[in-house]
């Protein structure tokens, strides 16, 4: 009787491993490109940006906060990204539920330089679903998402999940 339970017990667990796997590799979906909620309005480091001047090229929307360690450090990694992407895609930060001071002086030490937005009341994470920080959404040139990642990211990963030219 044991052995007949035995066999589904083996392979649900391997399917939790597996999707547990996907969640801390910092994969994201990979669902049906879906329209990106409205970036916030207030801006910490300009220029203020909204969702159509995102669009014609493909663009990362990054939501982080000072407080957050696991955004401490993937900073690094973004500090990089704008020069990697080769005008390829655009960048936007979106600190959420932070302090502004802690968020202009985390934008300092690491040296961004692309345009970062204030969601300090947490509107826009809560349009935008996330659960978690960091947050990267991948938009396409059209202004959708077609990907969310959770966790840190890095360049070359980045890089590899923006749309292929003629995909988007």
């Amino acid at each position: 009787m044991r052995r007949r339970w035995l066999w589904p017990a083996i392979l649900v667990a391997a399917l939790f491993a597996f999707g547990a796997a996907e969640v801390l590799s910092g994969r994201g979906n990979t669902a049906a490109a879906r329209a990106a909620p409205a970036l916030p309005r207030d801006v910490l480091v300009g220029p203020r940006v909204q969702l159509a001047d995102l669009r014609g090229r493909p663009a990362i929307v990054h939501f982080w906060a000072s407080w957050c360690g696991p955004c401490t450090k993937e900073a690094p990694e973004l500090a990089r990204l704008t020069s990697a992407l080769r005008g390829r895609a655009a960048v936007v930060g979106v600190d959420w539920s932070d302090s502004r001071s802690g968020a202009a002086s985390f934008v300092r030490k690491h040296g961004w330089t692309f345009p970062v937005l204030v969601d300090d009341a947490g509107r826009a994470g809560s349009a935008w679903h996330i659960h978690g920080l960091p947050t990267t959404f991948v938009l396409d040139a059209k202004g959708r998402i077609v990907k969310q990642l959770s966790g840190p990211q890095t360049v070359s990963g980045l890089l590899g999940e923006l749309p292929k030219r003629g995909t988007e």
